[in-house]
């Protein structure tokens, strides 16, 4: 198998804002949060991240914070995706020369293409750099799905090392497995379905949840590597409803609000993303105070 970029739990980073600018302390205190909590990696200017409404000069910045306040403790991906290549190789070519670990590239979205298309463009910006790469599966949002033959072809790129895969399909996942699982990582991007990644030896998770719960989302992963499977079936069947609940509007308005719940950053976010509904909201505190009251040192 390829070097690993990590293995177990990798963060998916919100980006916090104040005024609608980026808050840099807010940020670094995220940072050293889930480096005390013992995650793996941190990935950046991700979907939870709000990359679209990021600027350029913004997510330079982000970048070099991050990669200074991790201070080499854990690994830093930065999100790379675009649907354009020559834009997408453009932020890969940026990460590399920043000293991040490794790219997060999402496929093509709204335009879309065809498996040939998904083929070529991580080719094209595999091949204008060295830094390590994992795919990012989400047909949900992009309307476009890796099939486990194009990505056992995408395994073979030598600066592909993993895969994010977020399809939700468990046919696919299983195929996946049986494909590549022997050639590069593979990442849960499902919540809900981390523990099932994790049994069948996938390299870790890259989570929401673990932005609320970092602790507890790493007890799990650790679970998993001393083979404690009904250990960590227990947890992920405990975070049920709190996972349920930290989607029920679109990612990331509800993990803001649970973070902001918890005093760690502003329930802000860059339009069009507006913040969680009232209703919504008690639903999330219920859940999250319920969790914390069950779970010792969790957060």
């Amino acid at each position: 198998m390829k070097n690993e970029i990590f293995n177990g739990v990798g963060t998916a980073l919100v980006t916090p804002f104040s005024g609608n600018e980026i808050d840099y302390l807010a940020l670094k205190g995220l940072i050293q949060r889930q480096i005390k909590a013992g995650v793996s990696a941190i990935i950046v200017l991700g979907t939870t991240g709000e990359p679209a409404t990021i600027s350029e000069i913004e997510r330079e910045k982000i970048i070099k914070t991050a990669i200074a306040t991790a201070d080499k403790k854990i690994k830093v991906i930065v999100g790379c995706g675009s649907n354009s290549t020559s834009h997408a190789i453009k932020l890969y070519k940026q990460a590399e020369s920043l000293g991040a670990d490794g790219a997060l590239i999402v496929t093509p979205y709204y335009n879309k293409c065809t498996q040939k298309g998904i083929i070529e463009h991580y080719k094209a910006i595999a091949s204008s750099g060295e830094l390590p790469i994992i795919v990012y599966n989400v047909p949900g949002r992009t309307g476009v799905n890796i099939l486990p033959e194009t990505m056992l072809s995408l395994a073979k790129i030598k600066n592909i090392n993993g895969v994010k895969e977020a399809s939700g399909n468990i046919e696919q996942v299983l195929q996946i497995f049986k494909l590549v699982g022997s050639k590069i990582s593979i990442y849960s991007g499902e919540d809900s379905l981390n523990a099932i990644f994790m049994s069948m030896g996938a390299s870790g998770t890259i989570s929401v949840l673990s932005n609320v719960l970092p602790k507890l989302v790493v007890k799990m992963c650790n679970f998993s590597k001393e083979k404690q499977y009904e250990k960590m079936f227990i947890l992920q069947r405990g975070v049920h409803d709190i996972i349920k609940v930290l989607f029920v509007e679109v990612n990331p308005i509800p993990v803001k609000a649970a973070l902001w719940h918890l005093g760690l950053c502003k329930n802000e976010l860059r339009l069009p993303l507006t913040k969680i509904s009232k209703e919504n909201f008690e639903k999330l505190k219920f859940e999250l105070e319920k969790i914390i009251g069950q779970e010792y040192d969790c957060l």
